[in-house]
């Protein structure tokens, strides 16, 4: 009987600890993955009842599952448009979490200087237009580099992508012949160039692919030890992709700030500015179940304060501090039922 109780007594604690986990489930941008995932690593070692699991599949995808609540929370780093929110129901919240910068990198080994681009030739490179790597408009810009008479690899994200997004509503701002030819969204019909899935694949297609050129958030060119181009701003300077010149991007952007945090930094004002620069989102319902809903509120709080010193290292830009006061607020809104 001694024994019988002990084992019951054991169901029971094991029960016990099984009911008190909480499982969180999110899905969406592979931008801010890496960051993601030191965060949900991080947090759950603070708090080891509550699990976050995150499907890095790319902004469209989040943004599907989220709609079909198949996962508590989505990300993007495009913010939902006004028929997507309405497709989701519900009060959906844009939570901006850091800042990024999608780059252009490419596979030259012998060019040891950083290539400066303007978006008039990634537009055309992107449009079949500009094909080798020694077209004399890219020498132009850049005297004293020996740029090989090579082909130019185009790679693009073969997913419905954040990324993508971000980088077809700079382009579309900046050329013309890319907005009548091409036009901006997650998932656009290139002219030119091979697919590669998730920022994962298109860096790994050029780490591997001589003569190869493409678009990718920071963090992954600087993790493969990629070379970043220097791309011409709105002010006509040619700046470095880094977590100063996206957040001098971020700077003008918080006077026009709407409400709702929905908002491009794509060729933003200023001398230090980085023209392809955006926030990433976490899109949650207005109104969550309390027991899951309780502790999404506690993580985005904690993502607010800690999470933003882990930013940085990881070449991603924190948030402005009077932007993460707003956001904070926001937060403290969610209903929980």
């Amino acid at each position: 009987m001694k024994m019988l109780f002990s084992v019951l007594f054991l169901i029971s604690a094991v029960s016990f600890n099984v009911q008190a986990q909480t499982s969180i489930t999110g899905a969406g941008a592979t931008f801010p993955f890496p960051l993601y995932s030191k965060w949900f690593s991080e947090y759950n070692k603070q708090n080891p009842k509550v699990e976050i699991n995150y499907q890095s599949i790319g902004s469209g995808g989040g943004i599907k599952q989220f709609t079909a609540k198949t996962v508590d929370f989505g990300a993007s780093d495009a913010p939902m448009t006004d028929d997507e929110i309405k497709a989701a129901g519900g009060t959906v919240l844009h939570i901006p979490t850091v800042l990024g910068a999608v780059v252009l990198t490419y596979n030259l080994p012998e060019v040891k200087t950083p290539l400066k681009l303007t978006s008039d030739i990634i537009a055309d490179i992107y449009l079949g237009k500009l094909t080798k790597w020694n077209d004399a408009r890219i020498t132009a810009l850049n005297k004293g580099v020996t740029l090989p008479a090579q082909d130019i690899v185009a790679v693009y994200r073969s997913d419905s992508s954040g990324t993508t997004s971000v980088f077809t509503d700079y382009l579309a701002k900046t050329s013309e012949a890319f907005k009548s030819g091409v036009g901006a969204g997650k998932a656009v019909k290139w002219p030119a160039g091979v697919g590669g899935k998730g920022n994962e694949g298109v860096t790994g297609f050029i780490k591997n692919t001589p003569g190869s050129f493409g678009y990718v958030e920071l963090a992954y060119a600087e993790s493969e030890k990629l070379p970043l181009a220097e791309i011409q701003n709105k002010a006509k300077k040619f700046v470095k992709p880094s977590i100063e010149s996206v957040t001098n991007a971020a700077a003008g952007a918080m006077k026009a700030m709407p409400d709702d945090f929905r908002i491009s930094l794509t060729n933003a004002e200023g001398a230090g500015s980085y023209p392809i620069s955006a926030f990433t989102y976490i899109l949650v319902q207005g109104t969550m179940d309390k027991a899951k809903g309780g502790e999404m509120v506690k993580f985005l709080n904690w993502a607010m304060t800690s999470g933003q010193g882990m930013a940085s290292k990881l070449s991603y830009s924190p948030l402005p501090k009077p932007l993460v006061a707003k956001v904070q607020k926001k937060i403290s809104g969610i209903q929980l039922k």
